[in-house]
């Protein structure tokens, strides 16, 4: 099939399991087209990402007047089409903060989108999270294009489900995806009970052979690593409080944190008042190989999040055979098993969370590579990138049928 992906903002470092998905899917014989209506807002490092960006067709970047010329089109091949499509925009608008002159820049591309399909032959629209980029496939659905989907992850999507017009989307989708069983009762909670049976969870996939036999866990003194945007909803400021903890009492215990974001000063502000320049590394982003390499000296990933979907780097130590300190939120608890792949905490709880980094700096080492092949086992039986890109295309394919 050819299938056509929507995205507000691609790549991004943070979107490497889109790109993984979509990698998938040309492996099974589906062509797929990339469309986003803007281009990464941070330095591409890895040089799949940098590919990814050269195959993207970016929207917004044909221009105001093409995107004028192409809704003047749309009203004129059919003014029922346009005008229905007008009618969900104001509505749309009603609920969403962003006002209604954003929602008719959405139908604008939309109606440039319809015919960049048309003239494709794309037989299939997929959107990834259920923010603007599903509201214009939704829109380009209206004015005549072809059936959409589209992937929530969360946890934005579940922070105003109201001003998205989820259950919206959801009504006029062929089909829509949660990430996990947690993330698939969220969508209910906002969809038509009537619409439940087309919400499905397909998992975020791994590429099981990018992980071989696993690096030993090191020697010395215990290393954790924790990967993610520098943003409120990851928690990486309640990590260094749990650090600073433990600053007296476990000297040998290092972080590295991968990532950046808009938090940055502000996390090495706390880490320069309690005085732990010395056992925190702040790397910025990385490419996937440096990532691997991170995973490979730790010991463990600690994921301090508030708020989450499931997260890739969760899947990806679990996969390189690292146990897990992660927060009971969202899918978590669905992947990471207490006492088994790892340790779940109340998320906010700095106690807490200096309580499991505890555990893990005090247990053998033979018990940490015990819990870290059985989240190896685990990771690839529910998060094969292969099974879960086909889950996907089946569902793709019966709406074509």
């Amino acid at each position: 099939m050819k299938i056509a992906y929507i995205l507000n903002t691609y790549p991004q470092p943070s979107h490497s399991f889109i790109r993984r998905e979509i990698a998938a899917l040309e492996a099974a014989g589906h062509e797929v087209l990339r469309f986003a209506m803007r281009g990464p807002d941070v330095p591409l490092i890895d040089a799949q990402d940098k590919a990814e960006h050269a195959r993207t067709h970016y929207v917004l970047a044909a221009g105001g007047t093409a995107l004028a010329a192409a809704s003047l089109r749309g009203l004129l091949r059919s003014p029922a089409q346009f005008i229905k499509a007008l009618r969900d925009v104001r509505q749309a608008a009603r609920r969403a903060e962003t006002g209604l002159l954003r929602h008719l820049i959405y139908l604008a591309e939309a109606c440039y989108l319809r015919d960049e399909l048309e003239v494709s032959g794309v037989e299939h629209l997929h959107a990834h999270f259920g923010t603007n980029a599903t509201m214009v496939a939704m829109l380009c659905h209206s004015l005549g294009g072809p059936a959409y989907s589209f992937t929530t992850h969360g946890p934005e999507e579940f922070d105003s489900p109201r001003a998205l017009s989820l259950g919206t989307k959801i009504h006029h989708a062929a089909f829509a995806v949660a990430i996990s069983q947690f993330g698939r009762s969220q969508l209910c909670r906002w969809a038509d009970p009537a619409d439940w049976p087309r919400i499905k969870v397909v998992h975020c996939g791994i590429e099981p052979s990018k992980f071989p036999t696993p690096a030993p866990l090191p020697d010395g003194e215990r290393r954790l690593v924790s990967i993610g945007r520098f943003v409120e909803q990851k928690g990486q400021i309640a990590l260094i409080k749990a650090m600073a903890q433990l600053r007296d009492s476990h000297p040998d215990l290092h972080l590295t944190l991968i990532g950046d974001g808009e938090l940055r000063r502000a996390i090495e502000a706390e880490i320069a008042h309690h005085g732990l320049a010395d056992r925190i590394t702040l790397t910025g982003w990385v490419d996937e190989a440096r990532v691997t390499s991170e995973l490979a000296a730790a010991h463990a990933l600690v994921m301090p999040s508030f708020a989450e979907g499931l997260p890739m780097v969760v899947m990806e130590a679990m996969a390189a055979a690292r146990p897990v300190i992660a927060t009971y939120i969202a899918g978590t608890p669905e992947l990471v098993q207490p006492d088994e792949t790892g340790w779940l905490v109340p998320a906010g709880d700095v106690t807490a969370l200096a309580e499991a980094m505890t555990a893990l700096h005090d247990a053998p080492l033979a018990a940490l590579n015990g819990m870290g092949a059985k989240a190896r086992t685990r990771v690839f039986a529910r998060h094969d990138v292969t099974r879960e890109a086909a889950k996907l295309a089946e569902f793709i394919q019966d709406v074509a049928r």
